[in-house]
């Protein structure tokens, strides 16, 4: 079993933190230095005095052309440029060390790189994206229109329409045999048209305006959230308030709710204007204006944002400290917006692209070593679409549609949720914790035993 002293890192860490050391500020100093030098001679030159022993810097060309040379005495100018000779020598001799610095800094960083992360062959001798070049192609397209990267998802739709098309021309020049095919160019008068015609639907919805509206609206609101406007995202939520509330969402009141606390800071920390809508009266209003429609949901809540104003000289001492503490409640609730933007337009609030690239760097190591082993014994694994081994995911990525226990008959919950046994099947906690005896328990439908810390709670 390799030790901890055998991974290749920590000499790659240590060479990052060379290279962050050896960075351009030292030449950039020196550079500044021989302008400096370079400026005062030639100001000093323009006046007509003398220049000092160590001067201190200006454009060279300048000494020597324009209307210093015609004006200047020709023996001054000789004098200072003598004079700054030795100076600025010594200053590009230290910028030259400076930046050979920081080339060596870079090509060993580069080497323990490839020492760390030397490249190797793919463990499996299959493609298994081979077969899907539309999925993949959308992937990256909806990834790069999730990202704002409009003008870059267009022209990507655009080109690989623009490569099917070759491709399908190019098939069909090549075609050799008699035979009737269909569009595809297959046997098949029926497989694979449909798939084909459904990928190109896929991709010019990919290349339309209105989705591109969509996320461009997104992003105009977050960009609003960054600046802590909260503004536009309530008026988004209020113009989607039905299918919010049909999802069971909180999204408007938690909005309008950091808007009341974000009043009731007052002008020293949100910075608006210091005026009547403003302040712990602003606060006041904007809650008799807008909290009504929330109360039979969160009435406790608006009770306790009220209630604050009885603390607002001391509420750092109040019972509500804890909830005006709003460090990173704009970041919180600008995923959340994006969360519930993407769940409207039917979409993951996470890009599948990144989920999928993310999960399979995760399990690559674990597969590469075990391939290597399997070769170095000369087996195989015979199952087909499954690993011999189980990749260890963090808890954000492991997903699971709605799920029913099949012990219990419920649909699980938040305070119920499904949990995913070793052996690969599903129940909920409370199931669970009925059939387990002490810490373990034996699984109702096949005859594997195990602990309770071992099932994993399923997202939905």
């Amino acid at each position: 079993m390799a030790g901890a002293d055998d991974s290749p890192f920590p000499p790659l860490l240590n060479e990052l933190a060379r290279v962050r050391r050896s960075n351009l500020t030292a030449a950039i100093g020196d550079v500044d230095n021989i302008i400096e030098l370079l400026t005062s001679a030639r100001e000093q030159v323009a006046a007509g005095n003398a220049p000092p022993k160590e001067p201190s810097i200006p454009s060279l060309p300048s000494l020597t052309t324009g209307p210093y040379l015609a004006d200047a005495d020709a023996h001054r100018i000789g004098m200072a440029m003598t004079t700054l000779q030795n100076p600025v020598k010594a200053q590009l001799e230290a910028i030259t060390t400076d930046l050979k610095e920081v080339t060596k800094a870079q090509k060993a960083f580069g080497k323990a790189l490839d020492k760390a992360l030397p490249q190797r062959d793919l463990p499996m001798e299959t493609d298994a994206m081979a077969d899907q070049p539309a999925l993949i192609n959308r992937a990256i397209a909806m990834h790069l229109l999730r990202e704002g990267q409009f003008s870059v998802a267009s022209t990507f739709v655009r080109e690989e329409q623009r490569q099917r098309e070759q491709n399908e021309t190019t098939a069909m020049a090549h075609a050799t045999t008699p035979r009737r095919q269909d569009e595809d160019g297959d046997d098949d008068m029926d497989k694979g048209d449909d798939e084909d015609e459904e990928g190109d639907a896929e991709m010019r919805s990919l290349h339309s305006e209105d989705l591109q509206d969509k996320f461009s609206e997104m992003y105009g609101i977050l960009a609003e959230l960054k600046q802590r406007n909260l503004g536009p995202a309530i008026e988004w939520a209020r113009l989607n308030n039905s299918r919010l509330e049909a999802k069971g969402s909180n999204l408007e009141f938690e909005l309008c709710k950091l808007q009341y606390i974000w009043l009731f800071k007052g002008h020293a920390a949100n910075g608006l204007p210091n005026d009547e809508r403003n302040g712990q009266m602003g606060a006041l209003a904007y809650a008799q204006k807008h909290f009504a429609p929330f109360q039979r949901r969160h009435l406790k809540e608006i009770q306790q944002l009220v209630c604050a104003m009885l603390f607002a000289s001391n509420l750092e001492e109040s019972p509500y400290r804890n909830i005006f503490e709003i460090d990173s409640a704009f970041e919180d609730v600008s995923t959340s917006f994006t969360r519930e933007f993407c769940s409207l337009l039917g979409l993951s609030a996470e890009s599948p692209l990144y989920m999928a690239v993310t999960a399979g760097s995760i399990a690559l190591p674990r597969l590469i070593k075990y391939t290597t082993y399997m070769k170095e014994k000369k087996t195989e694994w015979t199952t087909e679409n499954e690993l011999a081994f189980e990749t260890p995911l963090p808890e954000s990525m492991i997903y699971h549609p709605i799920f029913v226990c099949p012990v219990s008959k419920e649909q699980t919950t938040e305070q119920n949720p499904p949990m995913l046994l070793p052996c690969g099947h599903v129940i909920c906690r409370d199931s669970l914790h009925k059939i387990s005896k002490g810490s373990r328990y034996k699984c109702p439908y096949c005859p594997m035993e195990g602990h309770l810390r071992d099932a994993v709670k399923i997202t939905l």
